[in-house]
């Protein structure tokens, strides 16, 4: 790396007494030079201080940390004239869009490309990122607002979301989880099965089950209570029987604690989400139940059991179940279940 940037630094006569912005101009020819290696660009930053004397600053205004390059995005004034031309990220500038975006392409490319290979959340967050950092230039902003691919996004999305529910097989149906919540005999070491039932009567997360406490109708040890106050927050269940629902979470937790029974809060061990694999436990959409499942079908018969009708009521009874705001979405999923089996009373 010494030798590359000895040989660019000689012909290009840079010195240290040039400014930020004159060494920024070339940084696109020597990152051309230099390999895309971190450790590389720091040996190459290393030399330009040590053996000319640059600054931290005239250094890193040379050879950024990450490649720098230039994105445009076209916009077409709104009283208009020819097409603008908007630099999203330019050579001094601290963001970094060309290892993410192609160099060239536009904004309206971008989106396309987004839809046009379905890129994953993880390709699209970063994307957003990085345009993200970028100046706050209002044509950049403008240049964003695609009404031909916003409206066909909102429409897959719309269908998306109506093909999205909570199918769940006839072994986890309400009737099947209460009975054998009430056939649970705790002298006996429980099995998985149980966890899941358990888990479901509560509405927890698997990270939950330990430290969960039930006591005179108010349920503390959430997640979400953790490092604040630990206000009790009130009990909600399809086991409306709340010294029942104590002497089975106990039953759980003792069997955790002792090892009998694995502790599905701990990270990749994956006790439940094998468990809910098997071929039995299968939906008829094909499509295993995961662990979050549990929580939302425990919320489905909170409501169901409470045997409320009103649609106020259903969404404060499932937020309390699931302590959060209910989301539109998960809402009308939960009601539109609770809707089908609202005759049921337990």
């Amino acid at each position: 790396m010494s030798a590359i940037t000895t040989k660019f630094v000689t012909d290009y006569e840079l010195t240290n007494e040039m400014s930020l912005e004159e060494l920024s101009r070339y940084a696109p020819e020597i990152l051309e030079l230099l390999p895309a290696d971190r450790e590389k660009r720091r040996q190459a930053r290393d030399r330009l201080q040590k053996g000319y004397n640059f600054s931290k600053e005239q250094a890193f205004a040379l050879i950024p940390s990450q490649r720098t390059g230039r994105t445009k995005s076209q916009v077409t004034p709104k009283e208009g004239g020819a097409e603008a031309e908007v630099n999203i990220c330019c050579a001094k500038s601290a963001c970094q869009v060309s290892d993410i975006i192609p160099e060239g392409e536009i904004i309206r490319e971008t989106a396309q490309r987004i839809m046009r290979d379905s890129l994953g959340e993880k390709e699209v967050k970063l994307i957003a990122k990085a345009l993200a950092e970028t100046s706050p230039n209002p044509a950049i902003i403008e240049a964003t607002k695609i009404p031909g691919i916003t409206t066909l996004s909102n429409k897959i999305q719309r269908v998306l979301c109506e093909d999205e529910g909570i199918h769940y097989p006839d072994h986890f149906s309400l009737e099947s989880v209460k009975k054998r919540l009430d056939s649970y005999d705790v002298s006996n070491t429980p099995d998985k099965q149980a966890l899941a039932d358990v888990m479901i009567m509560l509405c927890i997360r698997p990270a939950e089950i330990k430290d969960l406490r039930i006591s005179n109708g108010g349920v503390t040890g959430y997640v979400k209570n953790r490092d604040q106050q630990d206000i009790p927050r009130v009990f909600r269940s399809l086991e409306k029987n709340d010294e029942r629902a104590k002497q089975l979470l106990t039953w759980i937790q003792e069997a955790i604690s002792s090892g009998r029974l694995g502790d599905p809060g701990t990270p990749g061990t994956g006790i439940l989400s094998r468990f809910l694999k098997k071929t039995e436990f299968l939906p008829e959409t094909g499509k295993p139940l995961l662990p979050s499942s549990l929580r939302n079908l425990g919320a489905v018969f909170a409501v169901v059991a409470s045997g409320v009708r009103n649609l106020s009521k259903a969404n404060t009874i499932a937020s309390q179940a699931l302590r959060l705001r209910m989301a539109p979405k998960l809402l009308f999923q939960i009601c539109s279940i609770a809707d089908l089996r609202i005759e049921l009373r337990i």
